[in-house]
C-alpha cells in the first residue's frame, strides 16, 4: 500500500504509479514520513528507469539527493528508511524519506529445452522468479514439456538475448543448459553484454575449458569470463536434474548475498541472515 497523499500534483503521479504497475515496470516512491517543522510530511516523489522524476520533497536539493536514492531502489528492488538534511544533506536526520520500491519479480532465462531445464524451472517458480525456457528446437521447446515456466520461446538463444538483455538487472538470472557448443558459446557472450545478475553454465570441467576458449577466441575476456559460474551450481553432491536445479538456485542466492563460502550452518557461525546487496 502506498501510504500517505502526495503534495501538488498526486493525482498524476498515482496514475503514473498505476500505469507503472500494470506494466510490470520497476518504479520507486518516496514519501516524507517525518521531519523537522516546516517539513511538508505526505510530500511525494517518484522516480522510474528513464523517465524524469516527477513530484517533490520539498526543494531541488533534496530531490536530488533522494532522487538517487530511488533509482538505486529502482534497480534493487528494495524498499528502505532514508534520512537526510533539509536539503539533502547526509547524515542528518531532519527529514525522513520511506523508500517505497515496486518491481516486477526477478528473471530466470533458462537456455536449453532439457530435462534439467524442466526441474530449474519449477524449483525458480517457487523462489518467486518469472521463469523463460529458450530453446532453438520447436520440437523440444513447447508448453506441454515445461508447465511451470511463465514463457517458452523457440529462438537461437543469443538472439533472444540481444532483445530481452537490456531488461535483464542485478536481480536476474541466465542459466545456460545446452551443453552444445554452437548454442552456449554466443549465447553466453549475449548474456554478458548485459547487466544480468548471474550467468551459469552447465558441463563438465573439460567442457568449461574447452568453451572458455572459445569464448576467448570471440573476443572475450578473462574479467568477463569470471563473471560465468561454471560448472553451474553449488557442489551439493546432486545427481539427479531436482537435485541439480536446487543447487542452481542456492548458487544464485550465495551470489546475490555475497556468500562466496557456503557451509552448514550447523559448522559455521556468525549471523544466519545476510541482507542482499543495494547495487
Amino acid at each position: 500500500m502506498v501510504a500517505g497523499a502526495p503534495s501538488g500534483g498526486g493525482a498524476p503521479l498515482y496514475e503514473t504509479l498505476r500505469d507503472c504497475l500494470r506494466r510490470d515496470e520497476p518504479v520507486a516512491l518516496g514519501t516524507v514520513v517525518a521531519g523537522a517543522e516546516g517539513v511538508a510530511l505526505g510530500a511525494k516523489l517518484l522516480v522510474r528507469r528513464d523517465d524524469p522524476p516527477m513530484g517533490s520533497l520539498g526543494n531541488p536539493e533534496l530531490d536530488s539527493v533522494a532522487g538517487r536514492d530511488l533509482a538505486g531502489a529502482v534497480i534493487s528492488g528494495q524498499s528502505s528508511v532514508r534520512h537526510y538534511g533539509l536539503h539533502g544533506e547526509i547524515r542528518q536526520e531532519e527529514v525522513t524519506v520511506f523508500v517505497e520500491a515496486f518491481s516486477p519479480p526477478p528473471r530466470m532465462v533458462i537456455l536449453g529445452a532439457v530435462d534439467f531445464s524442466a526441474a530449474l524451472s519449477q524449483i525458480a517458480k517457487v523462489l518467486g522468479y518469472r521463469v523463460t525456457v529458450c530453446d532453438a528446437r520447436a520440437v523440444f521447446a513447447t508448453p506441454i514439456r515445461f508447465p511451470a515456466a511463465d514463457e517458452v520461446i523457440v529462438d537461437w538463444p543469443d538472439r533472444y538475448l540481444k532483445r530481452v538483455g537490456a531488461d535483464l538487472g542485478p536481480r536476474d538470472a541466465v542459466c545456460v543448459l545446452t551443453h552444445d557448443t554452437k548454442f552456449d558459446v554466443p549465447a553466453i557472450a549475449a548474456a554478458l553484454a548485459t547487466d544480468v545478475g548471474y550467468i551459469g553454465a552447465m558441463g563438465s570441467r573439460r567442457t568449461t575449458a574447452r568453451r572458455a576458449e572459445k569464448l576467448r577466441e570471440e573476443g572475450v575476456g578473462d574479467a568477463e569470463l569470471s563473471r560465468v559460474r561454471a560448472p553451474i551450481g553449488l557442489d551439493l553432491g546432486a545427481r539427479t536434474p531436482e537435485e541439480t536445479a536446487i543447487s542452481i538456485c542456492a548458487e544464485i542466492i550465495a551470489s546475490q548475498t555475497g556468500t562466496e563460502m557456503v557451509a552448514s550452518l550447523s559448522r559455521s557461525t556468525g549471523a544466519i541472515h545476510r541482507n542482499a546487496p543495494a547495487s
